[in-house]
């Protein structure tokens, strides 16, 4: 750290305020938001981090910060400063899909129209609506029971729809303001789950017709009953109140996050929206950055309330936006944000199974890896994990990923003979010297890159076996982790180094894919061979079982329980006597009980 920036980290004050991180360039790569400058900032600069925050704060070489009077304005601050930047670690609203609303335009003479862009223009807004077509649908239909203008422009005559009597026609006659908004109420109260009694008083008017034998009249009424209920009814009703709201939920896996946000408008589902990216902070954070960006430019189409997780910060959004914002811990809503964070993790699930399926992608990955790390292309990559528990039974494995496939076939185990205790450099020393002078010696082809699962003190203890034991100079990276066990960096060089590798990459896919696998690979392994390690030990407690009688009765009955339940007469079929079976036996049920 430089000591400008030493100077700059003593100075902070204690209030709430945003702090923009800047790179070499002068670039702002990250902005923030904290309730005390001073703490936040101080943060990133002591202690330890995980990778994808030692990656932000390597590039980090000098700060700006704003002092707010609130947490609210830091809020909102933190809003507009990522949106006018766009810093490179900042979580962004980019996904651009965007629901249609209908809108009430505030006007002398209002009309109906659908917009996709919520403005603070005093307009009323209803939605948003699964697509452009439902949004059009409900505007046909109030555009055939409220007579207000349809033109965008005032023509100089009245036009069809005013012959349809489905305009007033204030073009060639006036209509008055009181009328207007008569109209402009009767529509808003019919959007806010008002339909049923405009039904009833249809019906009403439809016998009516029909008592006075206006039968034409009386199916026109009977349409427009048939279209309230195939347009407005259509919805599954999922709560039993008509309260507009918004569900969010969200599920991290990999360094992603997806986030789901359900829309429930009077009562019903109309739509969700799924967004998943690469994130870089902490998970509450970004989930809350998040939030913040996606309300920033809806203010005048809120829902009534919005239901968060547990892990949220809901009072400080809620203050923001001026509408009910809390994170339900049970009941109907709790089961709703439930809900939403499985369909989040659900989606992520897909998206990475997608992405392990698609072929050509895949092949591209492991080419541009090979580009990056400035070597040829890696076709084969051969993976190291190590696994212990205490210390106790020490193994390692070894995966093979053939242009980007994993060759299952080729797999390797290895029990740890050389090395005692929980040392986790000399077991790869050992794993590498072990699985390459074999090659050598059988004169078997190379990788084309080896992956360790660690970071700088794994990479070089490999190194130094290929290259000053075994003579053999073959690319060797790492794959640092984070604090919750997930991928977050790749190491390469000597000394390795961090390789800025973009985390939304089908090549940190492939890297993460693998070191997923080889994990999962080595802890199977481990616990075989410790559950093997214990039954064997509770039959060596037994005078006259050795090592060739363990293995003899493992082969015959397969496991313990087995041995347990067996008779006498069973063990004499192995040429055991009937004095020694009967102590077996009684030691396993005795263990047992």
């Amino acid at each position: 750290m430089n000591s400008s920036l030493k100077d700059k980290l003593a100075v902070l004050p204690d209030k709430p305020g945003c702090y923009l991180m800047k790179n070499a360039s002068g670039e702002i790569i990250y902005v923030g938001k904290a309730k005390v400058l001073k703490n936040r900032v101080r943060s990133y600069f002591t202690g330890s981090h995980n990778g994808k925050t030692q990656l932000l704060v390597s590039e980090i070489v000098d700060f700006e910060y704003i002092v707010v009077s609130s947490a609210i304005e830091a809020l909102i601050l933190e809003c507009n400063l990522i949106k006018e930047h766009d810093p490179r670690y900042n979580v962004m609203l980019r996904d651009d899909k965007t629901y249609p609303y209908i809108k009430i335009t505030n006007e002398a003479q209002p009309r109906l129209e659908i917009t996709r862009k919520v403005l603070k223009d005093k307009a009323k807004y209803f939605g948003p609506y699964p697509n452009a077509g439902d949004a059009s649908e409900v505007k046909k239909l109030l555009d055939r029971l409220y007579p207000l203008r349809k033109c965008r422009n005032m023509p100089k005559q009245v036009c069809l729809y005013y012959h349809l009597g489905q305009c007033l026609a204030p073009c060639v006659y006036e209509v008055s303001a009181e009328e207007n908004q008569r109209l402009v109420d009767e529509i808003s109260r019919f959007l806010d789950g008002g339909h049923e009694e405009m039904k009833q008083t249809l019906t009403e008017k439809m016998l009516q017709a029909a008592e006075n034998m206006e039968f034409e009249r009386a199916k026109e009424y009977r349409d427009q009953i048939k279209s309230i209920e195939a347009v407005m009814e259509k919805q599954k009703i999922t709560f039993t109140d008509t309260v507009d709201r918004d569900i969010i939920g969200f599920a991290v896996e990999k360094g992603w996050m997806c986030i789901q946000v359900f829309y429930m408008r009077k009562g019903k589902m109309i739509e969700r929206q799924t967004t998943s990216f690469p994130y870089y902070g902490s998970e509450t954070e970004d989930f809350m950055s998040y939030v913040s960006q996606f309300y920033y430019d809806k203010q005048n189409a809120l829902p009534k309330e919005i239901l968060l997780p547990q892990e949220s910060e809901p009072e400080l959004l809620g203050e923001w936006l001026g509408i009910k914002v809390h994170a339900p811990k049970r009941g109907k809503k709790h089961e709703l944000v439930k809900m939403a964070s499985e369909n989040a993790r659900i989606a992520l699930q897909e998206k990475f199974a997608l992405m392990s399926k698609d072929d050509a992608r895949t092949v591209q990955a492991v080419h541009n890896l090979g580009h990056i790390l400035g070597i040829p292309v890696p076709h084969r990559i051969e993976a190291f994990d190590n696994s212990n528990i205490q210390g106790t039974e020490p193994v390692s494995a070894m995966i093979v990923f053939t242009d980007g496939r994993p060759d299952k076939k080729e797999y390797r185990k290895f029990k740890i003979k050389t090395v005692e205790g929980p040392d986790d450099y000399d077991s790869m020393r050992e794993v590498v010297r072990r699985r390459y002078s074999r090659l050598l010696k059988e004169n078997q082809p190379m990788p084309d890159l080896i992956v360790i699962d660690g970071g700088k003190g794994q990479i070089s203890a490999a190194m130094d076996v290929l290259e000053n034991e075994l003579g053999l100079y073959i690319p060797v990276c790492g794959l640092a982790k984070d604090e919750k066990h997930r991928t977050a960096q790749l190491m390469y060089g000597d000394p390795p180094e961090p390789v800025n590798l973009r985390r939304d990459s089908y090549e940190f896919y492939l890297l993460q894919r693998i070191q997923d696998e080889v994990h999962r690979f080595v802890i199977t392994f481990h616990r075989q061979s410790r559950t093997k390690t214990m039954l064997s030990s509770q039959l060596d407690e037994i005078p006259g079982i050795g090592e060739k009688r363990r293995k003899l009765l493992f082969s015959h009955f397969g496991s313990l329980k087995k041995m347990r339940e067996a008779t006498v007469e069973d063990f004499r079929q192995l040429g055991i006597g009937d004095k020694l079976a009967k102590e077996i036996i009684g030691h396993l049920r005795k263990l047992d009980t």
